[in-house]
C-alpha cells in the first residue's frame, strides 16, 4: 500500500485491517513521513499486521528499504499528489513516474494493482463522464488534471496488469465529524461564505451556475473503497466513480453550508454561459493577469477557478448502484455539510487566530513587550494584563523583570474579565542570536505571539557638533531601536505570516516628525524604524500581518532623568498616558498614532520648513547641552 499515511490512505489502511482479519500489509513510507505514520499507526486495531518500508515513488526500484517483502497479491496505490497548485515537476514526478514504478511492481509480483485516480481525468469534457469513459479527447486546466490522466493511462497500458481504479469525486471532509487535513478545493470559498454570517438569514442572494458540482465525505470514499476491494474476485480492467449520484450545484453547497451559521440563503441568477467564458482559461485571453491578481488577493489560487468552470458532469449511478447492493450510500450533503463547515471554522478558518474572544479584544492573547521592566513598557504590560491578556515581558534586567512579572500576576483584573499571566524572559534584544533563542523559547512555551510591542529603547540628546568623537553612541542607539527591534521582528514573521494573524507596534517617538535640535541620533533610529515596518506591512497586508507606529512625546520616564534640563519642564506626559498610547495601538491597530502637536510640526516642515528650521535653531540656542552629554555627572 502507497499513501497510507494520507488523508485517504490512513481511513483505507484502517478499514482494511478491520474487513480482513489474516491480511498482513505493507506501507510504503517515505522518510519523513515515518514519524507521522507511526503515530497514526498506534491508535489502530491489528497495526501489528502492517510492516512499515521506507522507500519513495520518485526513486528507482520504489527505493525500497527495510524488511525484505514477501508474497504480494494486491497493490492498493493511493500517494499522489493532489494539490492542483502543487509545482509542476514535482507532480509529474509523483503522480506519473510514482504511478509508473508502482505498475512495474505490482506486474512484478504477480498482484492486481488497485490505483486510486481522480475526477479530474475527465478533464474539460462537456457533458456525461461515466465509468466507461477514459479518452473522449479532453484538455486540461492544469498540470494536476494532466497528470492524474496520465497516470491512469499508465495503469491502462501496462501490458499483463491487473487493474482496477477507483475515481473519487471532490474530496471533502468527514461526514460525521467534518475533519478533514487541509482546507483545499471547496474550502477556498468558506471564508468569503462566512462574511455574509452576519447578513440576515432571511435574503435571498443571487449566485452564478458553475456547472454541476460533487462533493463526497472522505470516510465514504475510504469505505467504498475497502468494499469494492474483493480480494478474492481477481477480474481486471474494472472502473468504478466514487461521488455523489444526485448532481449539486454551487447554490445547493451555498444554502447546505449557510444552515451552519444562520446565513442567508442562495438563488441561481447568473447562467453557466455566461459565467464559464468569465473563469474558465481560454475565454479569458489578456484578462486572465487581471481575474488571477483579483483571486489571489481573495486568497483563492486561479487554478481553482479554472477547475470550478469545467462542464463535466461526473456519472456514478453504476458504481452506486455496486455499493448499494454491498450496503453503502453516500451521505447526504445537506446533512454532512454543516460538520464540513464547523470543522474548518474551528480548525482551519485563517481568520480564526484574528477572532476576538467576546468578553473583550486581549482575553487570551499573547502580547510580547520589550523594556518591560520599567517605564512604558511596564505600564503597557499592566494595561494588557488587567484586561485578559497573557504578557512576555523582555528585558535586559533579570532581576527587574522577575519582580515585575509577580507585581501583574497579583493584579486585579477589569470587571467581567479574567486576569491575564505575565512571564519574564530576560534578554539582551541587541545580540541577534539571544533574539533567535528568546521567540523560539516564547513560541515553544506559549505556542504563539499574537502582538509585538517593540518599546525597548535608548536615547541620547546631544548636538552632533558636540559627538564628532562619539560614534559608538549611534551604534549603540540603532542596536536597540532598531536593529533589536528588527531581529524580533524577523524572528516573528513567519511565525505570524503562517497564523495569517499577527500586529507589531513600534513605539516611536515625536521626534521622527518635528526632527528637533540635539536628538539627531535618536530620530534617526526611530525613523529607520518606521521606514522598515511602513515598507514590510506593505509586504504583509494579505497575510493579515500588521503595523501601527505610536510617535509619544516627551515622557517622563527613567530615560530622561540625566537630562537636568527637563527638570523643570512643563507638560511631559505621565507614563500612563504614554502606555494608552500604546494600548490603543494594540486594540485598534492604527497605522499610526500621532499627537496634536507631532502633525503641527510635520506640517510646518511641509508647509513652511524655513520658517520651522528658524524656530527649531531658536529652540537650540535657547537651551543649553545637559552636564550627562557633556560627560559632567557632578
Amino acid at each position: 500500500m502507497t499513501g497510507g499515511s494520507g488523508f485517504i490512505g490512513r481511513r483505507v489502511l484502517q478499514r482494511l485491517l478491520i474487513s480482513n482479519p489474516q491480511a498482513q500489509i505493507y506501507a510504503l513510507v517515505r522518510s519523513g513521513s515515518l514519524h507521522r505514520f507511526a503515530a497514526a499507526m498506534e491508535k489502530v486495531d491489528g497495526a501489528d499486521r502492517v510492516t512499515t518500508v521506507v522507500g519513495d515513488l520518485t526513486a528507482d526500484d520504489l527505493g525500497l528499504h527495510g524488511p525484505e517483502i514477501g508474497r504480494i497479491d494486491h497493490v492498493v496505490h493511493l500517494a499522489a499528489v493532489h494539490d492542483i497548485t502543487a509545482d509542476a515537476a514535482l507532480q509529474q514526478a509523483v503522480n506519473v513516474e510514482g504511478t509508473r514504478r508502482i505498475a512495474e511492481f505490482a506486474l512484478a509480483h504477480d498482484a492486481m494493482l488497485h490505483h486510486v485516480s481522480s475526477i479530474a481525468v475527465a478533464g474539460d469534457h462537456d457533458g456525461d463522464f461515466t465509468e466507461s469513459d477514459f479518452d473522449l479527447g479532453q484538455s486540461f486546466p492544469t498540470s494536476c488534471h494532466r497528470t492524474k490522466f496520465d497516470a491512469e493511462r499508465i495503469v491502462r497500458d501496462t501490458e499483463g496488469l491487473s487493474w482496477r481504479v477507483y475515481r473519487p469525486a471532490a474530496v471533502v471532509g468527514d461526514s460525521a465529524t467534518g475533519e478533514t487535513d487541509k482546507a483545499d478545493g471547496p474550502y477556498y470559498f468558506f471564508s468569503h461564505l462566512a462574511a455574509l454570517g452576519s447578513l440576515p438569514s432571511f435574503l435571498r442572494l443571487p449566485l452564478p451556475d458553475l456547472g454541476q458540482l460533487n462533493l463526497v465525505p472522505v470516510d465514504f470514499v475510504a469505505d467504498a473503497i475497502v468494499a469494492l476491494l474483493d480480494t478474492q474476485d481477481r477480474r481486471s480492467g474494472q472502473v468504478f466513480h466514487l461521488g455523489d449520484p444526485g448532481q449539486r450545484s454551487i447554490t445547493d453547497l451555498f444554502n447546505a453550508v449557510a444552515r451552519a451559521f444562520d446565513g442567508p440563503r442562495g438563488f441561481t441568477a447568473l447562467p453557466a454561459g455566461v459565467v464559464r467564458p468569465m473563469l474558465a482559461v481560454s475565454g479569458l485571453g489578456p484578462l486572465r493577469p487581471g481575474r488571477d491578481l483579483v483571486a489571489e488577493q481573495a486568497g483563492i489560487p486561479p487554478a481553482v477557478l479554472d477547475a470550478a468552470s469545467l462542464p463535466v458532469v461526473f456519472r456514478s449511478e453504476t458504481t452506486a448502484a455496486e455499493l448499494a447492493r454491498l450496503g453503502l450510500h453516500p451521505p447526504d450533503l445537506d446533512e454532512y455539510a454543516p460538520r464540513l463547515w464547523q470543522y474548518w471554522y474551528d480548525h482551519l478558518d485563517p481568520a480564526r487566530h484574528r477572532r476576538h474572544d467576546p468578553r473583550g479584544p486581549l482575553v487570551g492573547k499573547n502580547i510580547l513587550i520589550t523594556g518591560a521592566s520599567s517605564g512604558i513598557g511596564r505600564a503597557t504590560a499592566r494595561m494588557c494584563v488587567r484586561r485578559g491578556a497573557n504578557v512576555v515581558l523582555v528585558a535586559r534586567d533579570a532581576d527587574r523583570l522577575t519582580e515585575t512579572a509577580a507585581e501583574l500576576d497579583a493584579e486585579v483584573p477589569k470587571p467581567g474579565l479574567p486576569v491575564g499571566r505575565a512571564y519574564a524572559y530576560p534578554a539582551d534584544i541587541s545580540d541577534e542570536a539571544a533574539v533567535q533563542t528568546l521567540v523560539k523559547s516564547v513560541i515553544c512555551e506559549h505556542g504563539h505571539v499574537d502582538v509585538l510591542v517593540n518599546n525597548a529603547g535608548r536615547s541620547i540628546r546631544r548636538a552632533t557638533a558636540n559627538a564628532v568623537t562619539r560614534s559608538h553612541d549611534y551604534h549603540r542607539m540603532m542596536a536597540v531601536n532598531y536593529f533589536g527591534a528588527v531581529y524580533l521582528t524577523l524572528a516573528l514573521l513567519p511565525h505570524m505570516t503562517e497564523r495569517q494573524s499577527g500586529h507589531i507596534v513600534n513605539v516611536s517617538s515625536i521626534e521622527v516628525q518635528s526632527r528637533a535640535p540635539r536628538f539627531g541620533a535618536y530620530a534617526a533610529s526611530k525613523a529607520a524604524l518606521e521606514a522598515f515596518s511602513d515598507a514590510t506591512g506593505a509586504e504583509t497586508l494579505s497575510d493579515h500581518v500588521t503595523f501601527s507606529n505610536v510617535r509619544i512625546p516627551l515622557t517622563r520616564t527613567r530615560m530622561i532623568v540625566p537630562t537636568n534640563a527637563y527638570d523643570s519642564v512643563r507638560g511631559i506626559w505621565s507614563v500612563d498616558k504614554a502606555a494608552h498610547r500604546v494600548l490603543h495601538a494594540i486594540v485598534e491597530r492604527p497605522k499610526r498614532v500621532n499627537t496634536l502637536l507631532g502633525d503641527l510640526i510635520d506640517f510646518g516642515h511641509h508647509a513652511a520648513p524655513r520658517l520651522t528650521n528658524r524656530l527649531l535653531h531658536q529652540d537650540f540656542l535657547m537651551n543649553d547641552e545637559s552636564d550627562a552629554s557633556l560627560g559632567r555627572t557632578g
